[in-house]
């Protein structure tokens, strides 16, 4: 039976670092706090050294500490844990895991986006997450909806000026708009920036739509089903199908694994 008035613990495993990107944590803190609901707690949780060298061993680095702070979550009591980094790395292994509810910013975003439209199209922050990405929408089964993905120039550094300069931040959203257009140009009718820093500039300066194309800002999308997520499984039990793919691990494996962390 659902309580009404439990408060239900969140925990958002970032891949970016509290200090060296408190610029952006404290604005998507705020957001998060502004956006849940009023039963809802969500603390962010960085990673030292941060996910900075654009690179898939540290995207395997910081995959690890994911996996070991889901299990932290919830061994703590967190009610759910989510990811806010769109490339997931980790993800599908998490979900092996734990039996907390656990959701990706890239996962909600891209799925949702299918209720939108027919066509989506995705623009990134540096031409090397465009393989990534790809090979993101292969495993999602997307890639009939996907219909491309492309870059812009931008680092993880420069949206920590761009939240606070303005001639900065309007180089990213001119970048997005070059790029979304020529998606759009292709045929999508739904354009997701990539990522959480670019979803949080863009929607700080009211991009919502382009082109009369919905702009999805997946910080949003990531927090409302992760909470329905929530309630569905105190309804009834619902969660990750324990059938093969997310099938838990033997006790001694657990322990093997945790040995390395």
């Amino acid at each position: 039976m659902i309580s009404e008035d439990k408060i239900r613990k969140i925990w958002y495993q970032g891949f970016t670092d509290p200090k060296i990107h408190s610029v952006y944590i404290n604005k998507l803190q705020a957001h998060l706090d502004k956006i849940s609901g009023k039963n809802t707690s969500i603390t962010f949780f960085g990673i030292s050294p941060p996910a900075s060298h654009l690179h898939p061993v540290e995207e395997l680095r910081c995959s690890l500490i994911a996996m070991k702070n889901a299990l932290r979550a919830e061994e703590e009591g967190y009610d759910a844990f989510v990811m806010g980094h769109f490339q997931e790395a980790g993800i599908h292994e998490i979900k092996s895991m734990v039996n907390i509810p656990v959701l990706s910013l890239g996962e909600a975003t891209l799925l949702h986006s299918c209720t939108l439209g027919k066509k989506i199209g995705l623009v990134t922050i540096d031409p090397i997450f465009i393989p990534w990405h790809e090979e993101q929408i292969q495993k999602a089964g997307l890639e009939k909806r996907v219909i491309g993905v492309e870059a812009m120039d931008t680092s993880p550094a420069f949206y920590m000026e761009a939240f606070s300069n303005r001639e900065s931040c309007q180089i990213v959203v001119d970048q997005f708009k070059t790029r979304a257009q020529i998606l759009l140009d292709k045929g999508a009718d739904v354009l997701v920036p990539a990522g959480g820093l670019p979803m949080l500039l863009l929607a700080e300066n009211g991009l919502a739509v382009f082109e009369d194309a919905p702009v999805i800002n997946g910080i949003n999308v990531l927090v409302k089903l992760i909470e329905a997520a929530i309630f569905l499984y105190e309804i009834d039990g619902l969660g990750v199908s324990r059938k093969s793919s997310y099938k838990l691990p033997s006790e001694s494996a657990l322990k093997e694994f945790k040995s390395i962390l």
